[in-house]
């Protein structure tokens, strides 16, 4: 009878191996049953005094695919992501992909951007457990040529054609409007997209994340918030990143349970109007101190499973962090790229950890169905999320 993988969901596994993550499944259901009970209390040792008497304990019932607790800090203290990867890592497999990207004319490009995840999310462990990333160069390919034939295709050619065709002034107006109203959509269908791609390839203990906010309702909240901003000179700035934030955490979902953002933009109106304010005396500096800001507002304002997010990114710290990487990357003339990125996941999670024990009893797989045409957007327009 078919199985489902409990690690990767994978259906329609004939046998004790599933094809897809080479897991071997009676194994990890066993672990996943130990996680779930926890550390339990060693029997005493017999006494001389009392005859021992041999025992058969019945095996444990088949665990279905929830989320232990597993073994965990006292309840309320901090948890924290771990990163185990290395800039030396990285750089082996950076330069076996710029290899095979030339000899292929780009083409394993694809499959390069995936080793780099797989290695990343394989290092990164929560809880005892490490993440997984399920993402296929094959599925990254198809979804960077539907998205240059849906969107690259159209604005290039009104940029274009106008031209080439020695057009009318006001056909070039008409022409570069509509290419920037196509653009503007494409933006917010790039965030929605990659993170419903990425969120659906990622899983932990066996269960996958995902996105399910509806992207027509996104661009809705883009087009809307962006015209807004610009109306006020900038002062809905703050209210509109934090509707999109909230959107895309409120969205987000870890088995069949969603994360919670609770925030509001007024919290960030002050910090805001000051950046404004100093920005030019401080030579933009103060740009860096709001980043900060907001990175920690928005953990801040952010749970799951009863547990709240917290962050203590400041200022200074991301200055330094920048700073530093870029005096990397010039001094190395960009070699230095795969210590960085590591450098940037490590204070990534030395700055964000979860306070209080979530409650994850009950949490069961609910995966969903998503295609890398938003994952190749982003990558046009470097509409990325990122955890930080």
């Amino acid at each position: 009878m078919a199985d489902t993988c409990p690690k990767c969901g994978f259906a329609g596994v004939e046998s004790d191996k599933c094809p897809s993550c080479g897991v071997i499944i009676p194994l990890y259901r066993s672990y996943q049953e130990k996680m779930r009970r926890g550390p339990q209390a060693r029997p005493a040792a017999p006494t001389a005094a009392l005859p021992v008497t041999a025992t058969v304990t019945p095996p444990p019932a088949a665990p279905t695919a929830t989320v232990g607790t597993g073994s965990r800090p006292a309840a309320g203290g901090p948890r924290r992501l771990i990163f185990h990867g290395s800039g030396a890592a990285l750089l082996g497999i950076h330069i076996v992909n710029a290899l095979l990207t030339l000899v292929t004319f780009g083409v394993f490009f694809f499959w390069g951007k995936v080793r780099v995840r797989r290695y990343l999310f394989s290092q990164s462990e929560f809880e005892g457990d490490r993440f997984a990333y399920h993402g296929t160069g094959k599925e990254l390919l198809f979804g960077f040529l539907k998205a240059a034939l849906v969107f690259g295709l159209p604005i290039g050619a009104l940029n274009l054609l106008p031209e080439l065709l020695h057009a009318p002034r006001s056909v070039k107006i008409v022409a570069g409007l509509l290419a920037y109203g196509i653009a503007l959509v494409f933006v917010p269908l790039a965030m929605v997209g990659a993170r419903r791609y990425r969120l659906s390839r990622t899983s932990w203990r066996g269960l996958r994340f995902s996105f399910r906010g509806r992207a027509l309702e996104f661009v809705r909240l883009f087009v809307i918030g962006s015209f807004v901003s610009g109306l006020t000179l900038g002062l809905y700035y703050p209210f509109f990143i934090t509707q999109r934030q909230a959107f895309l955490t409120s969205h987000s979902y870890f088995g069949n349970r969603a994360f919670v953002f609770s925030g509001h933009g007024r919290e960030l109106l002050k910090s805001f109007l000051v950046t404004v304010l100093l920005f030019l005396p401080t030579l933009g500096l103060t740009g860096v101190w709001f980043s900060a800001r907001r990175r920690r507002y928005f953990w801040s304002m952010t749970s799951f499973g009863g547990a709240r997010f917290a962050s203590t990114i400041t200022g200074g710290k991301l200055l330094s962090l920048w700073t530093v990487n870029l005096l990397l990357l010039g001094v190395t003339l960009g070699l230095a790229w795969p210590w960085i990125v590591a450098r940037n996941v490590r204070f990534t999670f030395a700055n964000v950890s979860l306070l209080g024990a979530p409650d994850l009893a009950g949490i069961t797989q609910d995966a969903q169905a998503a295609t890398a045409t938003g994952e190749a957007l982003s990558s046009f327009l470097d509409a990325d999320f990122n955890i930080g």
